[in-house]
């Protein structure tokens, strides 16, 4: 009888994961374009929940991208400037 298959979590795959954060963000965020957002569809559909929305407006962090451009694309605003990592930063991905 095998072992019952264990479910795995999104967080638990992401956390298996490395980043090298390079302390320029790949990300620039117009927070002037975010205030007048309907959807806040960054917040909604981050995979690595990196767009956070206070009562201030959009928080965003970088440091856990998983650089997959959801949030570029989602944008009705184009608020968002997305480019890959400088070489040898961002996310290296382990599979497991």
């Amino acid at each position: 009888m095998s072992a019952p298959e264990r479910k795995l979590r999104l967080t638990d795959i992401i956390n298996v994961n490395i980043w090298d954060v390079d302390s320029k963000p790949h990300i620039v965020v117009n927070y002037d374009k975010c205030k007048n957002c309907p959807t806040k569809a960054c917040v909604r559909l981050c995979p690595t929940g990196c767009y956070t929305e206070t009562e201030n407006g959009i928080l965003f962090s970088y440091e856990g991208c998983v650089e997959c451009g959801t949030c570029r694309v989602v944008c009705p605003m184009e608020a968002i400037t997305w480019t890959f990592p400088k070489s040898g930063k961002g996310i290296f991905y382990r599979f497991s």
